[in-house]
C-alpha cells in the first residue's frame, strides 16, 4: 500500500443523478455519494477525472441550455487515515420499518435491520430516491408478494421486500450492480429468487409489486415493460423522479391511477395501480 493517496471532492449545483451515472459509467476507480456532490480516492492523482467532468459539464450545459456550477477540491493524504474516517462518516438510517447499518455498527432491537457497507456509488438508503422506495416497500409489500425489482444496483429494495416475506426477482443492466446485489443479499442471510444482468422484458412471471428506482427518462422508455409484469391488482413503484419530470412520467402512464406520493426534496416516488385493477 503506497504511503499517500489523493481525494477529490466535487460539488455540482444540479442534476446529481447525471453526473453519478458519468462517473460510474467512466471511472476507474469507485466514488462515494454525499448530499452536494461527491467523493473520489484513489492511489493516482485525479486531474484527469477533473477533465474529464469539465467537459461533461460544459456538454450538459450545451445540452440543457443552462448554467451548471462545478467545484473541485484536490487533497493528498495518509493512506492510514481515510479507511477509519471513511466508516465514520456513514450514518445508520431508520426508514419506517427499517434500519440500514453498515457491518461495524450495531443492529437495531426493534426494527428490521438490513446491513449494507457503502460501496461507492450504489445505494444505502440515504439519497431521497431509496429511502421513498423504502418507504412504498415497507407499507405495500406483504408476506408472499411477488416482487420485482427493476434496477437493482445494491439490491436494497429487493432485501427490504425479503425482510418482509416477498419473493424478489431483480434485474439490472449493469453487471457490478447484480454481482454486488447477490454480495449483499448473501451478507443479510438472504437469496434473490432470479437475478440477472439485463432488462425487464418479456417476462413470463407476474408480480405484486414492481420497484423500478431509475431515472425518469428510463421509466417512460420502459413503461410498457413494468405494466405488463404487474398482476392485475399488482402496485407499481416508480422512483429516481424529479419533480419537473412528474408530469412528463406520468404521460407514459396514463392507464394507471395514483395511489400515494412520496415527495422529498426535488425528487417524487409514485406509487401506482391500472386503472383497470381500480374498478375491480
Amino acid at each position: 500500500m503506497q504511503e499517500h493517496y489523493y481525494e477529490l471532492s466535487v460539488k455540482v449545483s444540479s442534476h446529481h443523478e447525471l453526473y453519478a451515472d458519468f462517473l460510474a459509467d467512466t471511472l476507474p476507480v469507485g466514488f462515494e455519494e454525499v448530499n452536494d456532490g461527491f467523493i473520489i480516492r484513489s492511489e493516482e492523482e485525479l486531474e484527469t477525472i477533473v477533465w474529464g467532468l469539465e467537459q461533461f459539464t460544459e456538454a450538459l450545459q450545451k445540452a440543457l441550455h443552462e448554467n451548471i456550477e462545478i467545484e473541485f477540491e484536490q487533497k493528498k493524504l495518509q493512506n492510514s487515515d481515510w479507511v477509519e474516517s471513511y466508516k465514520n462518516s456513514i450514518q445508520a438510517l431508520a426508514i419506517d420499518k427499517f434500519y440500514i447499518h453498515p457491518t461495524w455498527t450495531d443492529k437495531h432491537p426493534d426494527l428490521i435491520n438490513i446491513a449494507i457497507d457503502p460501496a461507492l456509488a450504489f445505494g444505502t438508503g440515504h439519497h431521497p430516491t431509496t429511502a421513498a422506495s423504502l418507504r412504498a416497500i415497507s407499507k405495500y409489500v406483504k408476506p408472499g408478494d411477488k416482487v420485482l425489482d427493476v434496477g437493482c444496483g445494491s439490491g436494497i429494495l429487493g432485501m427490504a421486500a425479503m425482510k418482509l416475506g416477498g419473493v424478489v426477482d431483480a434485474c439490472d443492466t449493469d453487471s457490478v450492480s447484480v454481482e454486488n446485489s447477490i454480495k449483499n443479499a448473501k451478507l443479510n442471510d438472504l437469496e434473490f429468487h432470479s437475478i440477472w444482468e439485463g432488462s425487464a422484458s418479456n417476462l413470463s412471471q407476474k408480480y405484486n409489486v414492481v420497484v423500478a428506482n431509475i431515472v425518469a427518462d428510463v421509466l417512460t422508455f420502459i413503461a410498457n415493460d413494468l405494466k405488463k409484469a404487474l398482476a392485475g391488482d399488482g402496485i407499481l413503484v416508480l422512483s429516481g423522479i424529479l419533480d419537473k419530470y412528474e408530469k412528463k412520467v406520468l404521460r407514459y402512464y396514463q392507464d394507471c391511477e395514483i395511489i400515494e406520493k412520496i415527495a422529498q426534496d426535488e425528487w417524487v416516488t409514485l406509487v401506482l395501480k391500472t386503472k383497470e385493477s381500480k374498478e375491480k
